[in-house]
């Protein structure tokens, strides 16, 4: 998707082609249901046997998230060993699909229905940060019939209809419940081996893969064929071990990742895109926000001005994706133009990002490491397709990233192709995975559901539309300190 900063109006043109399928969705929303509580549930009786259940985590390829996912799985097979159960199948969601596609988990259904679909009745989905209480898990799914169709979860909805969910439910947005994945959801195996068969029969609708929760949620339910989220309340996202969590089969660990000393200010190089229209409009906003933040931090745009300053590096400006734009910038970025760091930046100038947040994050990734981290999409996933960073949020690369894709022969196809699904297809061709991280956001805060980010210390957001923007980054990205600051999360766990 193109994500440069001079667009005029393409971004969401390009929503409104997905958005055409869209319409029938809209209008079946009068026919939806609150909630699934009308079905006959299962004998709360017989509690659940462990090994009815497979886990699965929906982890990723960077060594990092490896790690604390096997770390996680690791505590859920030790969970079991001291409940004296058989041991449960607990999966590595990246290791299922020799492609990207798995995080995506359609594209694999079948593989689910295959291999577990007669022996076990539950597939668990769990995030990385999830943690697990297997006794009260049981207890909990023990209550719903598994030889019916059920889906469980901890229910989100928009408040307004929304861009990153393609203005579906616009009429009452609040109807539709999606599951938030950072609570842990469930998938009865009846509604699995249906969905697999639905799967292999007809291609998935939608080419472009944005907010997988809500996507999912959609394919399910089937314009109201399929069975809509059933709430759960076991199913939370409250602080692991706080008080409020003593009835919680899930919890969270923790709001920002954090493993050790922050990096430096000085290690990390910030490359705004901008162009000369947006000059006077969108750059005091950079300013008066989180300029301060950033050590080492340069402007480019298709004209130089001294009084910000800006710097042209001949490349025109475009309408649309500015993909010969980004790959100056990775070429200026390894250059003896710019100081060496370990870590590049680039940003739109409508997009709005705590640095001290980012130092943070960064100190859980090998700069030694390709990386290439922001908020994953994914294009073509169910078949084969490639992830890619969406620019709007922020794309964050290592300099071994940057220099293994320069080395390569992978470049833009036009001046205007979409810089950030061509880098994604770029590091496909390398097999470099893109690594995801939910606190980088596309979109303004608006546009997510406010219980979803009630659980984020947010690392960015992105557009000015309809918004006052310095508001939203004291509001949302300010640290305690600064002046101003309104910051509503306090909770930054050093544990990992």
């Amino acid at each position: 998707m193109p994500t440069g900063t001079c667009l005029l109006g393409n971004k969401v043109a390009s929503f409104c082609l997905i958005f055409l399928y869209c319409i029938p969705v809209i209008a079946a929303a009068k026919d939806i249901k609150e909630d699934n509580h009308s079905q006959v549930q299962g004998d709360s009786k017989r509690l659940l046997d462990l090994k009815e259940v497979v886990f699965v985590i929906q982890s990723q390829g960077n060594s990092f998230h490896e790690n604390h996912a096997e770390k996680q799985r690791q505590e859920i097979l030790q969970q079991a060993a001291n409940s004296e159960q058989n041991l449960p199948i607990v999966l590595l969601i990246h290791k299922l699909s020799e492609n990207e596609a798995g995080w995506s988990i359609l594209p694999i259904m079948p593989r689910f229905s295959a291999t577990y679909g007669r022996n076990s009745s539950w597939i668990f989905f769990l995030e990385e940060e999830t943690t697990l209480k297997i006794p009260k898990l049981l207890e909990t799914l023990s209550r719903f019939d598994k030889e019916q169709e059920w889906f469980l979860g901890k229910p989100l909805h928009d408040d307004e209809s929304t861009i990153i969910h393609h203005y579906a439910f616009a009429d009452n947005p609040i109807v539709f419940k999606y599951p938030d994945f950072a609570a842990g959801w469930a998938l009865s195996m009846p509604l699995i081996n249906r969905l697999a068969t639905k799967v292999k029969d007809e291609p998935l609708k939608s080419d472009f893969t944005i907010d997988l929760k809500h996507e999912i949620a959609l394919y399910i339910w089937e314009n109201g064929n399929g069975p809509s989220l059933t709430p759960v309340e076991e199913l939370c996202t409250k602080e692991e071990g706080s008080p409020a969590a003593k009835d919680c089969a899930t919890t969270l660990k923790t709001y920002l990742p954090f493993c050790g000393d922050p990096v430096e200010k000085k290690d990390i190089f910030i490359a705004v895109k901008t162009c000369r229209k947006f000059h006077k409009e969108r750059i005091p906003v950079v300013k008066k926000t989180w300029q301060k933040h950033a050590a080492l931090i340069e402007y480019y745009s298709d004209h130089a001005d001294a009084t910000i300053p800006t710097i042209n590096l001949g490349v025109p400006n475009t309408e649309r994706g500015h993909c010969g734009k980004t790959f100056a910038i990775l070429e200026r970025f390894l250059s003896e133009a710019v100081p060496k760091t370990n870590w590049l930046v680039i940003v739109d100038d409508d997009t709005l990002i705590s640095v001290p947040r980012l130092q943070k994050l960064l100190s859980c990734y090998d700069a030694n490491e390709p990386v290439f981290l922001g908020e994953r999409y994914g294009y073509g996933l169910g078949i084969g397709g490639y992830s890619y960073i969406t620019g709007g949020g922020g794309m964050v690369f290592s300099r071994e990233a940057v220099v293994r894709l320069l080395e390569s022969s992978c470049r833009c196809y036009s001046n205007d192709a979409p810089d950030d699904m061509v880098l994604g297809m770029c590091f496909n061709g390398l097999g470099i995975p893109v690594t995801h991280s939910a606190l980088f956001h596309q979109a303004r805060p608006d546009d997510y559901s406010r219980d979803y980010l009630a659980h984020q210390i947010p690392v960015s957001f992105h557009k000015h539309w309809n918004i006052d923007p310095v508001t939203v980054f004291n509001t949302w990205l300010a640290e305690e300190n600064d002046p101003g600051s309104q910051q509503p999360h306090t909770m930054i766990r050093e544990e990992l």
